[in-house]
């Protein structure tokens, strides 16, 4: 499975962003997808995940700002950014991870950088 992530840039703070996450090569339903963020010299954190059959979870950092959302039919993942603060600066990327398989199977893509001017 490749993932191929996009919409990353610069903004300003208060702003929006749109990132989008194509899944292809064998994607296996269900699973769950994610976007996690990481800055330099610091783990990755989740930012928020969508499952096949649409259970969420966000980060309380992000929630009522961030919204995640898929599109099963072509294995697409969303993140739509309101309100963005300097805070939200990172390299953003994709996982898709297996559910019902055994073992779980777990990939990730290549990032696409957000940054938040203040």
């Amino acid at each position: 499975v490749q993932l191929q992530a996009s919409g990353g840039g610069l903004v300003q703070a208060g702003e929006s962003l749109r990132l989008s996450c194509a899944a292809s090569g064998g994607v296996v339903h269900p699973n769950g997808m994610g976007w996690y963020r990481q800055t330099p010299g610091q783990g990755r954190d989740l930012v928020a995940t969508a499952t096949t059959g649409g259970i969420t979870n966000y980060a309380s950092s992000v929630r009522g700002r961030f919204t995640v959302s898929r599109d099963n039919a072509n294995n697409m993942l969303f993140l739509q950014m309101n309100d963005l603060k300097p805070e939200d600066t990172a390299a953003y990327f994709c996982r898709l991870w297996t559910i019902e398989t055994l073992p779980q199977q777990n990939y990730w893509g290549r990032g696409t950088l957000v940054t938040v001017s203040s």
